[in-house]
Order: structure tokens, then C-alpha cells, then sequence
């Protein structure tokens, strides 16, 4: 069974507590990373994901994350794609993150 295209950042966090947490892919540029990221994302910049999908884990869902949504939901719309059909887009990306769930984190 497929996951819902797009996930909230509370619902993500519940998620992530759970027994079977998803990955968190970050498709941000690095200079974004350093200034806010989620611990242990895996991060793959948008422009690098046709080229590195092969480190991608098929076998447990993913969670898709950029500034704001907008890239992140290209690169979930490109890996349902190519057989990713557990990759979820994580609504407001970091910058909701950062209101909704830890407030500790940076906006930019």
C-alpha cells in the first residue's frame, strides 16, 4: 500500500517516535542544511537525486523535505515515479518544522 502524497510536519513527527520511523530525505542545498535540518536526514540536493536515488531505502517509507514544500514535492512527484511509492512530501518543509514542532530550530 501506498502513503498519502503529502504529510504534515506534527504528523511526521509522531512518525518519527514510532516503532517504524520513515526516512527523512532533505533535498535542500547544503548551505540550507547547515543552517536548519532534522538530525539524521539523509541529504541528497534536488539537482543530485536523479543520480544518487540508488542510496535512497526502498523498503520503508520516505519523507521529503526542502525550505518550504515546493521542491520537495518535485522530487516526490519524480521518485513515485521511479517506484517510490511510500515517498511522502512533508507539507511546509523545515520552515514548518520549525513553527509546528520545534521551535528551537531555525527559520530563514
Amino acid at each position: 500500500m501506498s502513503e498519502p502524497f503529502e504529510i504534515d510536519a506534527p504528523s511526521l513527527n509522531e512518525r518519527l517516535l514510532s516503532a517504524n520511523p520513515p526516512t527523512v530525505l532533505d533535498v535542500r542545498e547544503d548551505w540550507e542544511v547547515e543552517i536548519a535540518s532534522l538530525p539524521g536526514a539523509t541529504v541528497i540536493p534536488l539537482g543530485q537525486l536523479t543520480r544518487r536515488v540508488a542510496e535512497l531505502p526502498r523498503d520503508r517509507p520516505l519523507a521529503v523535505m526542502c525550505h518550504h514544500g515546493g521542491r520537495s514535492a518535485q522530487a516526490t512527484a519524480w521518485l513515485r515515479t521511479q517506484g517510490f511509492d511510500n515517498a511522502m512530501n512533508i507539507a511546509g518543509g523545515i520552515d514548518a518544522w520549525a513553527r509546528l514542532v520545534d521551535q528551537g530550530v531555525p527559520r530563514y
